[in-house]
C-alpha cells in the first residue's frame, strides 16, 4: 500500500486574501526542521522512507485546467491501493482532489473540519471560489455523505444548501466534541485549519474566533483511528488546507500543520 503526499499550491480564487499557495513548502520546512520527530500521537512510525512525497503540482491559474490537473494527480496517486495527503492551497483544491479519489474508491464519506461550510452556489458571482468547493461536491454526487466539524459562520444561503445537499453539519456551539459513531466505509477527511481557533493557527487568511483547538481536532482524527482499527472505517485520503504563511507567527500554524501532517499520516499509514 503506496501512501503519498502532494503539495497543491492553488490560491487563484482565494475570496479576501492569497498567500495560501505557499503553505505546501512552509509546512514541509517544519515537518522535516527536526524540532518534533516522525512519530504520531498514536505511536506510528511516520518516516518519511514509509511514505513518497510527490512534491509540488504545477497546477495553473485557468480554474477548470486546474480541475482537471489536479484531479487526475489525486486519481494517479489513489490508484489500486495507494492513498493520499494533499497539502493545498486554499479549499478550491478539494473538489478536485475529492474528485479523483471518488474515481478509484467511490462511496466516500467526506469528514470536513472547518470554520465555514464552503457550501455557496457561487460567491462573488464565482462558482470556483474556495467558498464553494462542497457545493461543487454534492452537486456531482462525489460523496455518498459529507459530515462538518467546527462550523460557526452559517449563513441563511449555506444553511438552505445544506439541507438540499443532506449535509450533516455540527455547529461548534453546540458540538459535543464527538464525530458520529455511524460513520463507515472509505473516508476522506479535510482539514481546513481555520477549523481551530486564531489563537492556535494565526496563519490563515479568515480569523474567525471561538473555534476548535488543536487538542480537540487532533482527537476527532484519534477518534477515526478507532474506527478504523474497528474496521468500521477506512480513511484513504485527507487534505489540508487553507494555511496562509504570510500571516503565520514564528511558523506557530506551520507547526500545526506539521503536526496534522504527521496524525493524518499515521491513520494513511
Amino acid at each position: 500500500m503506496a501512501v503519498s503526499l502532494l503539495g497543491v499550491p492553488y490560491d487563484a480564487h482565494s475570496s479576501f486574501l492569497q498567500g495560501a499557495a505557499q503553505a505546501p513548502k512552509h509546512v514541509r520546512r517544519v515537518l522535516h526542521a527536526g524540532s518534533a520527530n516522525y512519530w504520531s500521537e498514536l505511536g506510528v512510525d511516520v518516516d518519511p522512507s514509509r511514505w513518497s512525497d510527490l512534491g509540488d503540482l504545477d497546477v495553473p491559474d485557468d480554474a477548470e485546467t486546474a480541475l482537471d490537473a489536479i484531479a487526475a494527480a489525486a486519481a494517479d496517486a489513489t490508484d489500486g491501493e495507494g492513498r493520499l495527503l494533499s497539502l493545498g492551497g486554499d479549499h478550491f483544491v478539494t473538489w478536485p482532489l475529492v474528485r479523483g479519489v471518488a474515481a478509484n474508491r467511490g462511496d466516500l464519506t467526506i469528514v470536513h473540519f472547518d470554520a465555514h461550510p464552503d457550501l455557496y452556489d457561487q460567491l462573488d458571482g464565482n462558482r470556483f471560489s474556495h467558498a464553494c468547493p462542497f457545493a461543487r461536491i454534492m452537486e456531482e454526487d462525489l460523496a455518498d455523505r459529507l459530515v462538518q466539524i467546527g462550523i460557526r459562520t452559517m449563513t441563511a444561503h449555506q444553511r438552505q444548501q445544506a439541507n438540499r445537499f443532506g449535509v450533516e453539519v455540527n455547529e461548534l456551539r453546540s458540538w459535543d466534541g464527538r464525530l458520529p459513531t455511524d460513520l463507515a466505509g472509505p473516508v476522506y477527511v479535510s482539514i481546513d485549519v481555520d477549523a481551530l481557533d486564531p489563537a492556535f493557527a494565526p496563519g490563515i487568511s479568515h480569523h474567525e474566533p471561538g473555534g476548535m483547538t488543536t487538542r480537540q481536532l487532533v482527537d476527532c482524527l484519534h477518534q477515526l483511528a478507532g474506527m478504523q482499527d474497528d474496521g468500521r472505517v477506512d480513511v484513504v485520503a485527507a487534505d489540508i488546507v487553507e494555511i496562509n504563511p504570510d500571516r503565520d507567527i514564528n511558523d506557530m500554524t506551520a507547526m500545526v500543520g506539521a503536526k496534522l501532517v504527521r496524525e493524518l499520516l499515521g491513520l494513511l499509514l
